[in-house]
């Protein structure tokens, strides 16, 4: 028999290092405006301004993407190891 665990919402949460690759696009987006602030070069037809942030929001779902992802593994590997093994094998 497992020993009882507290409720998910009763645990401490913890900040991982990788969940502070989410400030990273808000740094690039708001940090990099004063270095991007010019209307040439035009990229793909538009000013470079409008460029870099398009670009910082493109940045921003893939960042995000990836903290979900490692999320997801992360709660997968908590749930296998908090499950006994009865060597039955499961698919």
């Amino acid at each position: 028999m497992s020993a009882a665990r507290p409720p998910a919402d009763a645990r401490p949460r913890r900040t991982r290092a990788y969940h502070w690759l989410a400030a990273l696009p808000a740094v690039g987006m708001l940090g990099g405006v004063p270095f991007a602030n010019r209307v040439e070069p035009f990229v793909l037809g538009l000013p470079f301004l409008l460029f870099w942030i398009l670009a910082w929001v493109v940045v921003t779902s893939g960042t995000l993407g990836v903290i979900y992802a490692l999320d997801q593994a992360r709660a997968r590997r908590a749930g296998a190891a908090a499950e006994p093994s009865n060597g039955a094998g499961h698919p």
